[in-house]
């Protein structure tokens, strides 16, 4: 007899909870088990703090979302959990525990052990109740700063990931065409490339952190007819593709980005949210994206709503899935029973929704999520050393037993997000971002006053440095009893630590848009006996007309809100011919015209909602602690009524004699004082001539002849005197900071390629033309040190998304310290 061998297998895995598999293999096996209601399941999110009481978080929200019986969804499967953590205030260890508990009964109920994917808002920050302010996007932009943004990305996709986030939606790559637009404050600026640049570096910063970031809003939400929200888009193709679409461009080409949000708007009569040639053709056909498109909160409704591009709901869904719109957010509507139906008609192929969810289980797979070992306990509270993992994993038994409640209650601030380190990092973003306009005289940094004033609506107010998305404002503000979470100090307590030495004194003088002038007496007489006054104005963030800077928070001008105007000419007034200076410190989401100010204040200093750490900043930058080197990312009119206009404008965009209009800044894009003199000298070009396909190299010396530290950031503008299309006057292809200190100098040697110059011709194709060409290197877009005058020869040049983005700096310096 022979023996009979028996041999033992491994358990039989599906393949989809294999690891070492290809993602793209998993989700394929995982589609070819699932039923079309479960493959729907994975193409909606489910807002879990939607029904709460309180006010509204988005526009239209109980007006667009039934009642969602979770008790019939789960068993499908879920795509996503909208913000539970930024929907209202809660303890992040109690609601990284809460996130816990809701990703085990997801996977528990669906019989694939699918969780969902969380997502929250992080545009200024984790916007959850405790996590760390940070400084709004235009106040990114106003640092030039590539890596500091970056490391405050990374920063904030740790504390995301440390709960159980996996999503974070931002950032916003919006361009600004109309300072009038309530989100002015969410954007980085008003030039496209240096919202690309900085919106890439945050991109990276969150993405390493294991964050999948978003990219909003695809496309043209910011060009919407008179600044007002959501208004249509009438721009056309050549705007769009050389303004609105480069900062996207560039993400998706260097950052990593794994998500995309549709915009709101539609442009030319076509919503984004059913533009099949933007969100396929060009998004993934193009420039190869391969990740999840998202919607906008409620936006596929919308196609049927407000757009009226669609009948039903069911309409609805089969032209956002058709463009490529992969999960509806922020909880089921049209891709729910709607689009099931539209389905099982015939009206909508199921190969649509099976093109949708093999990207959202690809994307999933990627995160872990379909791991056989998959554990949903977050590293914040495996962290926790009183409390260990097992314990953890046992407080999420929906047994409510006396000891359990203990236990869980025990975890109560245990979980910071708002560490020294964060606070750190978002001091150094809000301190290089306040940007110095004004400087008459040298009146700042302030000389040790004896008494000094700080008057205005902005001086005593905690959040009045928070924009709209900002936890303390987007949500905190319907919970007035629960306290802000973080220190927020005013204004007002920032120059009484700086300046210990001095009497503070103080009045309100009006408040931020009321029209009562009552105050201005009290503002008058403390003005009087003070030797220094700071005067802080601004905004007050809030959403849908409960602030004046945000969304759905337009302005009809740029005219200060309320009376704050007639406060500053009031005072302007009073101190005239006194020798005591006003210094302007504006505390706000989007530049305003000034007045008088721009000319007769002592001082002007400007902070777009610089952050929990920015009243610190800006005191710092009052009292000279600080040197201040922030550059502005948005022109700063000199008249309120002059929109839509940017420095990207043509020649006929600019003051002429055949318009009474005078739209010239104030304070243009890129301006911005220091406490220094930089002087710029030496400028070497070896050749002056290369073809459509070269590159320009040049080299020259910045040297800080002042008596302080400074940094100087030089700006490198582009300006193509004769061009097919019409062009703006310049526009900024690059830029460097460069930090010296007092008598040092640095050589900054920049190669320019010729693909910089390439625009969209007349047949809506990117090209490089012969010709002559401007360089011109400046400390703004107004303050030209050093132009060059060279020519691209050869033939016009055909360029597509491969084409170069960049040119190259490198500091004598900075190759110092790498050798």
């Amino acid at each position: 007899m022979t023996d009979t061998v028996v041999e033992e297998t491994e358990p039989v895995t599906e393949p989809w909870r294999d690891p070492d598999l290809a993602p793209e293999l998993r989700a394929d096996a995982l589609i070819s088990a699932m039923t079309l209601r479960e493959k729907a399941a994975q193409l909606v999110g489910v807002w879990v703090g939607a029904s709460d009481d309180g006010g509204e978080v988005a526009p239209y929200q109980h007006e667009m979302e039934a009642p969602v019986d979770l008790e019939a969804l789960l068993p499908q499967g879920l795509g996503q959990l909208t913000r539970s953590f930024g929907t209202a205030p809660v303890d992040p260890a109690l609601g990284a525990l809460s996130l816990l508990r809701t990703q085990r009964a997801i996977a528990g109920a669906n019989r694939f052990g699918i969780p969902a994917l969380a997502h929250e808002e992080c545009l200024a920050g984790f916007a959850a109740w405790g996590a760390t302010a940070y400084p709004v996007p235009l106040a990114w932009g106003a640092t030039f700063d590539r890596a500091l943004i970056r490391r405050m990305a990374r920063a904030i996709g740790e504390d995301m990931r440390s709960v159980g986030v996996h999503q974070g939606l931002a950032p916003v790559l919006d361009v600004v065409r109309d300072a009038r637009w309530g989100r002015v404050e969410e954007t980085i600026g008003e030039d496209p490339y240096l919202v690309g640049t900085l919106g890439t570096a945050y991109v990276q910063g969150l993405e390493s952190a294991g964050v999948v970031a978003t990219l909003k809003h695809f496309a043209g939400y910011s060009a919407s007819t008179a600044g007002r929200n959501l208004a249509p888009v009438g721009m056309g193709v050549r705007e769009r593709a050389d303004v609105i679409l480069p900062p996207f461009e560039m993400a998706i080409r260097e950052s990593g980005v794994r998500s995309v949000m549709h915009a709101y708007t539609d442009t030319d009569g076509v919503p984004s949210a059913a533009d099949e040639q933007l969100l396929t053709g060009l998004l993934r056909e193009t420039w190869g994206f391969t990740g999840t498109v998202v919607a906008d909160y409620f936006g596929i409704a919308f196609l049927k709503n407000l757009h009226g591009v669609a009948g039903t709901l069911g309409e609805a869904a089969g032209a956002a899935l058709a463009a490529g719109v992969d999960v509806e957010l922020p909880t089921v509507k049209a891709y729910g029973e709607p689009l099931l139906r539209a389905v099982a008609d015939g009206k909508v192929s199921e190969a649509l929704v099976d093109r949708a969810v093999r990207r959202v289980l690809i994307q999933k797979a990627q995160l872990g999520l379909l791991d056989a070992d998959w554990d949903p306990t977050p590293a914040a509270l495996k962290g926790l050393g009183a409390v260990s993992a097992e314990r953890t994993a046992d407080l999420t038994d929906t047994d409510t037993d006396t000891d359990s409640e203990t236990d869980t209650e025990a975890l109560r601030g245990r979980v910071d997000l708002d560490p020294p380190a964060n606070r750190a990092i978002a001091r150094q973003v809000a301190e290089q971002s306040v940007v110095l306009l004004r400087n008459d005289g040298d009146t700042l940094p302030l000389n040790r006053p004896a008494t000094i004033a700080v008057i205005g609506p902005n001086a005593h107010t905690p959040t009045a440095v928070l924009g709209c998305y900002a936890f303390p404002v987007h949500v905190g503000g319907q919970h007035p009893d629960t306290p802000l979470g973080i220190e927020l100090p005013t204004l007002r307590e920032a120059l009484v630590a700086e300046f210990p030495d001095a009497r503070i004194v103080s009045a309100l003088g009006a408040s931020v848009d009321g029209a009562d002038s009552d105050g201005f007496a009290e503002a008058v007489r403390v003005a009087r006996g003070a030797d220094a006054v700071v005067l802080a104005l601004g905004d007050r963030a809030g959403l849908f007309g409960r602030g004046t800077s945000g969304e759905g928070c337009d302005a009809e001008s740029l005219t200060l809100p309320g009376v704050q105007q007639q406060l500053l000419d009031t005072l302007l007034d009073t101190l005239a011919g006194t020798g005591t200076p006003l210094i302007v410190t504006l505390l706000a989401g989007r530049p305003y015209a000034l007045g008088r100010a721009a000319t007769e204040a002592a001082a002007v200093v400007q902070s777009f909602f610089p952050g929990e750490e920015g009243t610190v900043a800006v005191a710092g930058i009052l009292s000279g602690r600080v040197e201040p080197c922030g550059r502005l990312p948005v022109s700063v009119p000199r008249r309120p009524g002059v929109q839509p206009s940017t420095y990207l404008a043509a020649r006929l965009g600019q003051a002429s004699e055949v318009s009474s209009i005078d739209p010239t800044a104030a304070f243009a894009f890129g301006h911005g004082l220091t406490y220094t003199r930089f002087q710029w000298t030496d400028l070497d070009v070896p050749r002056l001539r290369t073809g459509t396909d070269g590159e320009i190299a040049l080299a020259f010396t910045v040297r800080n002849t002042g008596r302080r530290d400074g940094t100087e950031v030089v700006q490198l503008y582009l300006h193509d005197p004769v061009a097919s299309v019409v062009q703006p006057v310049q526009r900024l292809v690059g830029y460097h900071r460069v930090a010296l200190a007092p008598g040092e100098s640095a050589r900054v040697e920049v190669t320019v390629p010729a693909d910089l110059a390439a625009f969209t011709g007349r047949d809506g194709r990117r090209v490089v033309e012969p010709g002559e060409l401007e360089l011109r290197l400046g400390a703004s877009s107004t303050d030209l040190r050093l132009t060059v005058v060279c020519a691209l020869s050869g033939p016009a040049r055909t360029v597509d998304h491969t084409r170069r983005l960049h040119a190259d700096f490198t500091t004598d310096r900075e190759r110092d310290s790498v050798s």
